[in-house]
């Protein structure tokens, strides 16, 4: 049995399924673990959720922003942006079916001496902090009330954590953290701006990897989130958003050997000409 860890697909669904077929995966004894950002702004974003779903059994998954994004979206409480793709998923009719199982995905996972998140890990939490706080946000996602959390999960503040915190402050932070975090100061303060390169990150803020304290120096992380970072392979480091939907890769790393196996970006999957964001 092999076991992939795959970059943001982003609705790309033909390199994906090029780069499944680079691996040669195979659905009855591989698994796949899939860093989040599955759909949107890439062309091919129901066909990318409904594979996902045919072959959850096969799958390990995180949320992503934009996986986040279009649950809202689906809800009404934000309008789809300029560049989303998610027509063809909403007017799907198995739409609800879809979106449901999406919600019901884990914010971090755990196995096999890795820990799988979209973004990023806050520099005081532990590893089985971080999973029991990703509980915390999952429970709420998967409750009846979810429709609160949804309509409260935006915005920046707090942007720090404070184990104190209680309410959708509590859940929107460490929600912040897991699915959009880049950089963050010494003690923490998250930054949201920012999405460039690593030379160019703003005084006082560095990447949430490299700050000196962070607790989980020793824990095997594997994320995606940050295009503009590229493939990372550090000590206990793997970023693994190499940028397929703005014309770069889509990466697959083997978790038993650590080799990288890539295929380029391909020209269907990005059907308009859109900002990157």
């Amino acid at each position: 049995m092999a076991t992939y860890a795959i970059g943001d697909i982003q609705g790309c669904y033909h390199a994906f399924q090029a780069l499944l077929a680079r691996i040669g995966f195979n659905q009855d004894k591989d698994q796949l673990w899939l860093v989040g950002d599955l759909i949107n702004r890439g062309s091919g974003t129901l066909e990318v959720l409904r594979w996902c779903y045919a072959n959850q059994n096969s799958l390990r998954i995180v949320l992503g922003n934009h996986d986040l994004h279009a649950l809202v979206v689906a809800e009404g409480i934000v309008s789809a942006h300029k560049g989303d793709t998610l027509d063809a998923l909403m007017a799907a009719e198995d739409c609800d079916v879809l979106l449901s199982w999406l919600r019901h995905q884990p914010l971090i996972y755990q196995e096999a001496g890795y820990l799988m998140v979209h973004a990023g890990l806050l520099p005081q939490w532990t590893a089985e902090q971080a999973l029991t706080y990703a509980a915390e946000v999952e429970s709420a996602l998967r409750g009846k009330d979810y429709l609160h959390f949804l309509t409260h999960m935006y915005g920046n503040l707090p942007s720090r954590w404070d184990s104190d915190l209680t309410g959708v402050d509590r859940l929107r932070v460490i929600t912040n953290a897991a699915t959009r975090l880049r950089i963050c100061t010494a003690e923490g303060e998250m930054e949201f701006k920012f999405k460039g390169e690593l030379h160019d990150i703003p005084n006082g803020y560095m990447p949430w990897f490299d700050v000196p304290t962070r607790v989980t120096k020793d824990v095997q992380v594997i994320f995606g989130h940050w295009s503009a970072l590229g493939l990372q392979q550090r000590a206990n480091v793997f970023a693994l958003d190499t940028g397929c939907l703005w014309g770069g890769k889509l990466t697959a790393m083997d978790l038993n050997t650590k080799v990288i196996v890539q295929v380029d970006s391909h020209p269907l999957d990005r059907p308009i000409q859109i900002k990157k964001s």
